[in-house]
C-alpha cells in the first residue's frame, strides 16, 4: 500500500462469492483488479463497483484454465507497477460425473484452474508481499478440501491441494507479516453447479448458502489473519463428523450426497 492506496486482486470477481468479496473490498476502500474470462461481465462489474463505491477497478480478461494464464496475469499487473495488498484466488470450477466417464481435457482444465493458476499467482505475488513484509492472501477452498468426493473426484482433490498447500506455505512464512487464509464454503447459491453440469446431483436439492454471507465470513477471517474458516454451522458439523469417521465411510457418505437423483 503506497500513499494510502490499497489494491486487491480477485480472480473470478464477476460473479458468486468472488463478486461479493469484491463489494466488501470496495466498501473498505480498496481499488480492485478483477480477473475473469468474459470481457462483457468484467465491464459490467467494473461499472457497478466504480459507480457504487467510487473506487478504481482494473479488469483483466483471462481464462485461468489455460496454460501460462497465471503468469500472464501477474505480468499485466507488474507492467502497471501496481503493488498488490491482497490476493484473492476465488476462480474455480468442478465437473460432475464418474471419473472414468468424464472428459479428460475438461478435467485437466479444472486442474489447471484450481491448482496450477492458483499456485502460480500465489508464488509470484507472495514473493512480492514478503519483500515488503506485508500482504494477505485468501484462497477459495471448500468443505470438499476435507473429504473424498465421489462424482466430483478431481474437484475434491484440487480443493484438498488448496488447503494442504496453503497451510504448508503459511507455516513457512510464519515469521513474516504476510498471512494466508483458506475459505471453505459448502454448497453455495452460485453458477458453480450449472458450469459443473450438476443439475441432476442430489446435492442441488440441499439448502444453499448465501454467497454474500460466505464472502463476509471469508473477508472477516482474512482481515483477522486466521488460517482457515469453514462457512456455515451445518458445514462445520459436517466437516467435524467427516474428520472423525474413516475415509472410506466419509467417501460413502459424500457419494450419497452427490450421486444422481433417482
Amino acid at each position: 500500500m503506497e500513499n494510502g492506496i490499497k489494491y486487491a486482486l480477485i480472480t473470478g470477481g464477476t460473479s458468486g462469492i468472488g463478486k461479493e468479496l469484491a463489494k466488501l473490498f470496495a466498501d473498505d476502500g480498496f481499488n480492485l483488479i478483477i480477473v475473469a474470462r468474459s470481457e462483457g461481465d468484467l465491464d459490467t462489474t467494473k461499472q457497478e463497483l466504480e459507480s457504487e463505491f467510487g473506487i478504481e477497478v482494473i479488469t483483466i480478461a483471462k481464462d485461468l484454465s489455460q496454460v501460462n494464464a497465471g503468469g500472464e496475469v501477474y505480468q499485466q499487473v507488474s507492467d502497471r507497477q501496481i503493488a498488490i495488498d491482497v490476493l484473492v484466488n476465488d476462480a474455480g470450477q468442478g465437473q460432475f460425473g464418474l471419473f472414468t466417464e468424464s472428459d479428460m481435457n475438461r478435467l485437466l482444465e479444472i486442474i489447471q484452474l484450481n491448482v496450477i493458476s492458483l499456485t502460480t499467482l500465489t508464488h509470484l505475488f507472495l514473493k512480492e508481499m514478503l519483500a515488503h513484509d506485508k500482504g494477505k492472501i485468501l484462497q477459495l477452498g471448500s468443505i470438499a478440501s476435507e473429504t473424498p468426493g465421489p462424482w466430483q473426484a478431481v474437484y475434491h482433490a484440487t480443493k484438498a491441494f488448496v488447503l494442504s498447500f496453503s497451510e504448508s506455505v503459511r507455516q513457512e512464512i510464519k515469521d513474516s507479516n504476510v498471512t494466508i487464509t483458506v475459505l471453505e464454503p459448502g454448497a453455495t447459491d452460485t453458477d458453480f453447479f450449472n458450469k459443473a453440469d450438476m443439475q441432476d446431483s442430489k446435492i442441488t436439492d440441499s439448502k444453499m448458502s448465501d454467497p454474500a454471507e460466505v464472502a463476509k465470513d471469508g473477508y472477516n477471517a482474512l482481515m483477522a489473519g486466521k488460517d482457515k474458516i469453514i462457512s456455515g454451522f451445518k458445514n462445520k458439523m459436517l466437516v467435524t463428523a467427516n474428520n472423525i469417521m474413516p475415509d472410506t465411510m466419509a467417501a460413502a457418505q459424500m457419494e450419497k450426497m452427490q450421486e444422481p437423483k433417482k
